[in-house]
């Protein structure tokens, strides 16, 4: 694919990501798939490359750069038919909002092993009764002395059995106005009190999701993103009243990396129905790529794709200059744009094999169900679409 608006260095490393990707490849992770198990081999090796924490500080262990080289890493990974979903959490959500929000001792923990891949985070904001609606959290923190007492409940919560730590989004008691405000808390996989569920998935992956129950986790001060109380840093803020920016932080890169994730998908399942295409003959030798009801809706599926990773390029771009405004709009409409081109892209390629698209040999089958997955999360087309209405239209709410 054209790669004519990046720089000599992001071309190197694409190239770099999807040899270590081939190495691997489709075979090796729909087998761990079925057996549930994570992508072990793969993540250490590309944690040792430098590739997982390639968006973080070096001063760290980190590579220096940012949302631009994690996505390029994630999306060759995934066009080499071996993504790494745990990408999406541990370096680009916790990683980001840890090396912009916390405190110098929660850096020094945390990110030189998040880039290293020796230490992994999950990421915990989604409850059973609050959907898409994160002002509807129930899961509170209380002071308890010097530290904290957490209780909720979350669910669909990805990696929590193979992270050292989850971070929770829950909310505190403002002591001015009796609200609740949101908060961030890095919370031990080993934490009393901190149980996990998996929850019974028909889809196979390599990742499980979890139900967590959180009964009076007794957390210290400095489990808080930022500390305890409120400080600001340049133009970065920590503490209490610094949840719900921290938040919208984390929320854009996950944005930017579902986007990576799907074109990746999609790109591997392009490539496939290309190739076949080109050597499958039943009429009178041709190729059926040579028939335009073959070739032009892979061209369409192609074009879609390129399209919508340049909305990742923009977001990616806009958050890394630190427009966390501008990234917003372009991080929700680049994930839109890729799991639609990505649903289109594998449907394609399953009907353009036939029948052996639906076969163990192709690999394509599993990736309906999974490219299906990228319009729901992490945050589904429709409320992208109401965000697109409301913050960039101006449209009224209808809720």
């Amino acid at each position: 694919m054209s790669t004519v608006l990046e720089t000599e260095e992001h071309k190197a490393l694409r190239a770099a990501v999807a040899a270590l990707g081939k190495r691997y490849g489709r075979a090796y992770s729909l087998a761990l798939a079925r057996k549930g198990e994570h992508p072990q081999e793969l993540w250490d090796e590309a944690g040792k490359l430098g590739y997982l924490g390639v968006n973080l500080p070096e001063e760290y262990g980190g590579g220096g750069g940012g949302m631009a080289e994690l996505s390029i890493v994630l999306e060759e990974l995934g066009a080499a038919g071996s993504p790494l979903l745990m990408m999406v959490v541990s370096p680009a959500i916790c990683g980001t909002v840890i090396a912009r929000f916390g405190t110098e001792a929660q850096k020094r923990k945390w990110l030189p092993g998040l880039s290293d891949g020796s230490l992994s985070m999950s990421f915990g904001i989604t409850e059973p009764d609050a959907g898409s609606n994160s002002h509807r959290i129930t899961t509170t923190a209380r002071r308890d002395g010097d530290g904290w007492i957490l209780s909720g409940r979350k669910v669909f919560i990805s990696g929590v059995d193979i992270s050292d730590a989850t971070l929770i989004v829950g909310r505190t008691e403002d002591a001015r106005s009796g609200s609740l405000k949101p908060c961030l808390f890095i919370v031990p996989r080993d934490a009393p009190g901190f149980e996990r569920t998996a929850i019974d998935m028909e889809l196979h992956a390599a990742e499980k999701q979890f139900e967590l129950v959180l009964d009076d986790v007794r957390l210290p001060a400095d489990a808080l993103v930022g500390g305890g109380a409120s400080r600001s840093s340049g133009t970065e803020s920590g503490g209490e009243d610094a949840g719900l920016l921290q938040l919208f932080a984390g929320l854009n890169p996950e944005r930017i990396m579902g986007a990576a994730f799907a074109i990746g998908m999609g790109r591997y399942a392009l490539e496939r129905a290309v190739d076949y295409a080109k050597t499958r003959t039943v009429w009178k030798g041709a190729p059926i790529g040579s028939h335009q009801a073959i070739a032009h809706p892979l061209a369409q599926a192609h074009i879609e794709l390129e399209l919508a990773r340049l909305m990742m390029q923009k977001a990616a771009k806009l958050y890394d200059d630190g427009d966390d405004t501008g990234a917003g709009e372009a991080a929700n409409m680049a994930k839109y744009a890729a799991a639609e081109a990505c649903v289109k892209a594998v449907d394609q390629a399953v009907h353009t094999l036939g029948g052996n698209g639906l076969t163990r040999e192709y690999g394509l089958a599993s990736l309906v169900t999974a490219a299906r997955v990228a319009r729901i999360a992490p945050v589904s087309r429709e409320m992208i679409l109401n965000y697109v209405s409301h913050q960039s239209l101006g449209l009224p709410k209808s809720y």
